[in-house]
């Protein structure tokens, strides 16, 4: 399986964020998106969620040797700030969720089974999502792709603000299903993308591209991406 993005181009008024982004994100990986504050990252994950249209380029997915341009049915969208109705209990929002679902579900794990699987426990579960800390929502948001299951799981920066016991915990939860996706995991932390992920794709000034793995090894590591990264001026 395969998710190509082939010339995706993007801008706001004169500034061009994105410029004819060319890459191929292949199953069995955790992708790091990695970039300075405003590089476009999450702009590139709402034009493959279908939430912005890009001026120009697609984005395709290819399974078993098909490829079909990729929709927001081929993926989970996991937001940095989590988008939930607060006036449900997490079990009611859970169950509606699995309703709505249904006829695309093919495990058979009970509503308390997976909230298990996120560690939230019975009494949580049928608290107000709106008294929820932003970790526990977060959980939900993950515990969403758990159920579905889709083929591309997009994470925008959804760690940034979790105590180190949840976040370890969703860590440990994408290693575990890394090998049936295409998870790409947008941040600016060096050091989470080295953790974390299997391949580290640099977005900087408008273009993608992938950092040679063995570079991860160098000692000098982390001052190679800042180089990488320096801030470029647009006049495009």
């Amino acid at each position: 399986m395969e998710l190509i993005l082939n010339n995706i181009t993007k801008s706001f008024e004169n500034k061009r964020v994105l410029k004819n982004i060319n890459f191929k994100f292949t199953k069995g990986n955790i992708y790091a998106l990695l970039g300075r504050n405003g590089a476009g990252k999450t702009t590139l994950f709402n034009i493959l969620a279908e939430e912005l249209k890009s001026d120009d380029g697609n984005a395709y997915i290819t399974i078993d040797g098909n490829r079909e341009e990729l929709t927001s049915t081929d993926l989970s969208y996991v937001y940095s700030n989590p988008i939930l109705p607060e006036f449900l209990t997490g079990y009611e929002f859970i169950k509606f969720f699995i309703d709505i679902n249904k006829d695309k579900l093919n495990n058979s794990l009970s509503i308390d089974d997976y909230f298990e699987v996120i560690k939230i426990n019975k009494e949580d579960s049928h608290k107000l999502i709106r008294s929820y800390s932003h970790g526990m929502k977060n959980k939900i948001q993950m515990l969403m792709f758990v159920i579905t299951r889709p083929p591309i799981i997009l994470l925008d920066e959804p760690l940034t603000s979790l105590d180190v016991v949840v976040a370890l915990e969703i860590k440990r939860l994408l290693r575990k299903i890394r090998k049936d996706h295409i998870i790409i995991f947008s941040t600016h932390i060096l050091q989470l993308a080295k953790d974390l992920c299997d391949e580290i794709a640099i977005l900087n000034d408008g273009k993608l591209t992938l950092m040679e793995k063995e570079l991860l090894k160098y000692p000098d590591f982390e001052d190679q991406v800042i180089d990488m990264l320096k801030e470029k001026e647009d006049y495009a």
